[in-house]
């Protein structure tokens, strides 16, 4: 009889989580759903009432979730939430990561590595690129930084939560910097299209109506800014192919035919006045990417 061998099964790294919002509440559930222990602290306790049905622990503290688990999710409004709930319970940070899922500034995510570090705690930013229903899933991803160590020892317990994760260094800003540059895209598109929505209203059309037209503008963006991307790095902004002289006079339309139909113009208004500044600035024969200079640190 030939004997067999077992490849020893390594255990799931216990998870402690602080905040149950629905993106909280989601990487909870994607995190017992991959058998992992999970702790759970909220404010309001009642949240964890389904996950607490699955297996959960429910802490009766933020020290005593922070105590229960050497890895330590935070899933919470933003930074000064985080004090909220961790200051009362600091003497527990020794030996912890802090994984701050939390949405802030690059500033405040390097000053929130200085005091988690001040306790005795490893401080990794993230920046989730992921709805609520994205969670667990592998196309989505999530951008960190902080100490290199700390996130590869849990880098397989992250990519629970997104299938890809993408390490920035150890600057604890970058991660929430890099989120912040997807902010800006993801808000101002998504408001542009509420205006257009608003403006087809008002016109007796329907969101229903424009939605082929809006979707293809927007796929047919990566294409449009990998042709700028190049150009503007090298400093090149000749106005060969538009000139910030005709973006000024269709974005003046655009705010015509929004005050016309009755609707709220301010969006298109600013970016008219944006492009002004540009003209001003003696652009007006060059592309509208010149823009970027004129918006960068003074």
């Amino acid at each position: 009889m030939n004997a067999t061998t077992t490849t020893p099964v390594t255990p799931l790294t216990p998870v402690t989580l602080i905040g149950l919002g629905p993106m909280g509440h989601a990487m909870a559930t994607a995190l017992l759903d991959k058998g992992h222990q999970v702790t759970l602290w909220n404010r309001t306790a009642s949240r964890a009432d389904d996950l607490v049905a699955r297996g959960a622990i429910l802490a009766a503290t933020p020290g005593e979730a922070i105590a229960a688990n050497e890895l330590v999710i935070l899933s919470l409004t933003d930074y000064d939430a985080m004090y909220a709930v961790l200051e009362p319970a600091a003497a527990a940070l020794s030996g912890r990561v802090i994984v701050n899922l939390s949405s802030d500034t690059p500033k405040k995510a390097r000053e929130a590595a200085v005091w988690a570090a001040g306790h005795g705690a490893a401080h990794l930013t993230g920046g989730v690129l992921a709805p609520p229903h994205g969670i667990g899933k592998p196309e989505f991803s999530t951008f960190y930084s902080g100490p290199r160590e700390a996130y590869d020892k849990h880098r397989a317990t992250l990519e629970v939560l997104t299938g890809e994760t993408d390490y920035r260094g150890e600057d604890a800003g970058v991660a929430a910097l890099m989120y912040q540059l997807n902010m800006v895209i993801f808000w101002t598109s998504v408001s542009s299209y509420w205006y257009a929505v608003a403006l087809a209203k008002a016109n007796g059309l329907s969101a229903t109506d424009i939605l082929p037209y809006a979707s293809e503008n927007m796929t047919g963006m990566p294409e449009f800014l990998s042709f700028y991307a190049p150009r503007i790095d090298a400093g090149n902004h000749e106005g060969d192919v538009d000139r910030l002289a005709m973006g000024l006079a269709s974005m003046e339309h655009v705010v015509d035919t929004h005050t016309d139909s009755g609707v709220d113009a301010a969006l298109p208004s600013a970016v008219a006045d944006l492009f002004r500044r540009g003209m001003e600035a003696g652009h007006a024969a060059d592309s509208f990417s010149s823009i970027v200079e004129l918006l960068g640190r003074r």
